[in-house]
Order: structure tokens, then sequence, then C-alpha cells
């Protein structure tokens, strides 16, 4: 279509890699100016340069420190003129079940996972309600809704992502705001966070050629590509889906429905 975005800045957080990086560069060519924040500040810094100086910005962000988020903001504002969209995609994993999980790892999780999209939320919010409207989209996952066993405080954190994600819809409606928030429930996604947990048989992080010839079957079932899910956001941070407000969109190739 072209264009689904023009004129709109956008920030993405965790976007040097896998998700947030294609979304940033989806965002892009469609029209907006895009803030990309991350810790990683080479592999940030390389992407936004990729996009063009015209048209990206990269910000080194912790998201769970809420001066970082006043910062991020009023850079954004000053750079390009305000906020109109926010990727809350920035986020951490760790593989433990509720025996294992000690509380220095839940609360870890959670600072990140939870308070980081919080913070996302609450000045992203006040930003855009400068602005003729507003989309914030929250990245969270099947985790959050069906739980995993061997993710104990990330499936928590997902489902608090959910939950935020509805409360903040429900305010936004009830003050009339036209600012719209919406959360983005994937399955597995074909990214270095997630390949990391998966061993090859020198303990290695496996790559994606390694898991199809291991189990080709939960490769084409389970791992959506980062573009996938860049398409979904893409379409919720243009005006198509304008009436599209606390909805919790999975992206899992009925995941729910399935059993074998």
């Amino acid at each position: 279509m072209g264009n689904r975005v023009q004129n709109k800045v956008a920030i993405v957080t965790g976007a040097a890699s896998g998700v947030g990086k294609e979304d940033a560069i989806l965002l892009a060519r469609e029209g907006a100016k895009v803030v990309l924040t991350d810790v990683n500040e080479e592999a940030g810094r390389a992407v936004a340069q990729q996009i063009g100086a015209e048209q990206a910005l990269f910000l080194k962000h912790d998201i769970a420190s809420e001066e970082d988020w006043v910062r991020v903001i009023g850079t954004t504002k000053e750079v390009f003129g305000g906020v109109d969209v926010l990727v809350n995609n920035a986020a951490i994993l760790a593989q433990a079940t509720i025996e294992d999980t000690t509380l220095a790892l839940w609360q870890k999780i959670q600072r990140i996972n939870s308070d980081g999209y919080f913070l996302g939320c609450k000045y992203g919010l006040a930003a855009m309600k400068e602005r003729p409207s507003g989309s914030i989209i929250n990245m969270s996952s099947m985790a959050g809704i069906g739980g995993v066993s061997g993710f104990c405080a990330y499936s928590a954190s997902k489902a608090a992502v959910a939950g935020l994600t509805r409360s903040v819809a429900a305010h936004c409606r009830a003050q009339l705001y036209k600012i719209r928030c919406n959360s983005i429930h994937p399955d597995g996604i074909a990214t270095p966070m997630v390949f990391n947990l998966h061993k090859n048989d020198h303990g290695v992080p496996a790559s994606q050629a390694y898991i199809r010839e291991k189990d080709p079957k939960q490769l084409q079932a389970r791992f959506a590509q980062p573009q996938d899910i860049a398409n979904l956001v893409l379409f919720l941070a243009s005006d198509e889906s304008r009436f599209i407000n606390g909805a919790e969109m999975r992206i899992d190739n009925g995941y729910l429905m399935w059993a074998d």
C-alpha cells in the first residue's frame, strides 16, 4: 500500500535486533520517523544508520529506568516534534520453572518486562495526548495467556502486560482520548533471544538450520519470522486499525487450538 504511517513518529524499544529491528525498518519504510532504543548501542546505531539519519534516531535506553523514559520522550519531541506510536518491544527471557525460579530472577524479569512496559505506557500516553491520535503496541506472548511450565517469571510478566494493556485501553476510552492500546501475543519467533535457549550437540546456541534438521515440524509450526510480527505492528500503528483498542492479537498459528 505504501505510506501507511506517513508523518507519524514512532518509538520502538529493543530495536537493535530481532522483532524490534524489523518493526523499526518497516515503520520507516512506510513513512514514519522512528526512534530506536536499546541497551545495545553498537547494534542499535547500525540499524538507525541503515534506515537513514533523516528518518531514524538511536537512543540508549534502559526501559526499567523512569529517568531514561523521560529523556527518550523528551528527545523524541525535540528531534521529531512528538510521539504518535509506541512499540513496547524490549524484553528478557529466562528458562526456569516455579521450583527453579529465584526471587532475584523473578524480580529481574519483572523489572524489565513489567515495570518497563508500565513506564512506557505512562509516559507514552502523556506524550500522545498532545497529538491528534496515538497507538501503544505492547509485545506480550502466548505464555501470558496459556502459561508455560519452563518460563514461570516470563509468563507472569507477559500476563501483566496483557492486563496493563486492557487497563490503558479502558482508560483511554473512558477519557475519550484518541489513543489505542493493544497487545500482540506470538508463540515462538525466530530471533536470537529465542534460539539462545536451544543448544546444539556442542552446547552452542542453535541456528534455524539446526532446529530444522532436528525437528522440522516444530520449526514450521511454532516459529514465526520477525517480519510476520512487524506486519501486525504496522497495522496497529496505522490509522487502518483506528477502532481496535484493548485487543489481544494472537499470532500463533493456532497454538491454543492445537493438540497432538
